[in-house]
């Protein structure tokens, strides 16, 4: 995919107040604004779609058809890029993207990095655009919240088949050579879709943080490093103990995933991290609570979910060493299924 882009006054007047984006030689018009986090802003738009364009249009140029939307809906990401830090986030961001080719992972379908002049000091910055598939009915987060609303929850057998297929996706990064963790695996990062008679389809999305999964720790420098660029780009609800305190002699790999995937199961079934509670109390300490496992049950006169399920969690969360890979999980997770499904 391209780094040019055709049309970038109009680009800029539309997410700036109205107007198309030109992304390479496709437009599209935004028609509201979905989210915002930080320095990034996510919009709704639709292609104008013109066959006759050079290039025939977007669908022309994806090469999965089942990416193209059926009604040109689409979603885009706009980063403000304001040094070359942020710049080279970005870049990684797209190259990393552009590995995964997988249907439990969200495709980047296009991209453009532009310069835009800044008007209160006529300096320039670097704007990114990203285009995906939009996901309209939102994350686990939002259904979980639309769900509690109704004092409903996610059935084992829901809870299983969404679990299953982030462990697909994750299978996928983890079997590329070499292996990438996601790094910021939770709730907030899946997508659900809800498919009539069947389960919902879950995909993992946001790789601003992936990158290749093993490293060897020599010195305590490189511990200190590893810990504070984990501390700004893994969730702390669901890291893993060893990226909260790194020894000087240590071998990171792409387990640190399982830990949150384990977290993250705990999520879907209960709305929150295991060790969210610590939050709530004046002396608590999550990073203690973390690296000793400390999980909190719900309290509840009967579990809402088999005990089997609480296990599979307490496996996944355990020292590096002990910790399952994600072949296992997918074994386990399959057993369960079957076992929960009749």
């Amino acid at each position: 995919m391209g780094c040019s882009i055709s049309g970038l006054n109009n680009l800029y007047d539309a997410v700036n107040g109205g107007g198309d984006i030109w992304i390479n030689e496709n437009r599209f018009r935004i028609v509201k604004q979905i989210g915002e986090g930080g320095s990034d802003s996510l919009y709704l738009v639709k292609e104008i779609r013109n066959e006759s364009a050079v290039g025939g249009g977007l669908s022309k140029k994806i090469k999965d058809p089942s990416h193209v939307s059926a009604d040109g809906s689409y979603s885009i990401k706009k980063v403000l890029i304001e040094n070359e830090e942020q710049l080279e986030t970005v870049r990684e961001e797209i190259r990393v993207s552009s590995l995964f080719s997988h249907p439990n992972l969200l495709p980047l379908l296009d991209h453009a990095i532009i310069s835009v002049k800044v008007a209160t000091d006529k300096t320039w910055n670097n704007e990114a655009y990203l285009l995906f598939p939009a996901h309209l009915e939102g994350t686990v987060v939002d259904h979980a919240k639309a769900m509690k609303i109704k004092n409903e929850r996610f059935s084992t057998k829901e809870v299983l088949q969404i679990f299953r297929q982030l462990c697909a996706g994750l299978k996928y990064m983890h079997s590329l050579d070499p292996p990438y963790a996601h790094n910021a695996i939770k709730p907030g990062n899946v997508l659900l879709t809800n498919k009539k008679g069947q389960s919902p389809l879950a995909i993992l999305m946001d790789f601003e943080s992936a990158r290749p999964a093993r490293k060897e720790i020599q010195s305590q420098s490189e511990a200190l490093k590893l810990q504070e660029w984990a501390a700004q780009h893994c969730p702390e609800l669901f890291r893993a103990p060893e990226l909260w305190d790194c020894t000087s002699r240590s071998s990171i790999d792409e387990r640190t995933d399982i830990w949150s995937l384990g977290c993250t199961l705990y999520a879907i079934m209960y709305g929150q991290s295991p060790f969210e509670y610590v939050l709530e109390e004046a002396e608590g300490n999550l990073q203690f609570a973390i690296e000793n496992a400390q999980i909190k049950w719900p309290v509840e006169p009967k579990s809402a979910y088999p005990e089997p399920l609480h296990q599979f969690i307490k496996w996944m969360l355990q020292p590096p060493t002990l910790r399952p890979r994600i072949d296992d999980i997918i074994i386990h997770v399959d057993k369960l299924i079957t076992k929960y499904s009749t």
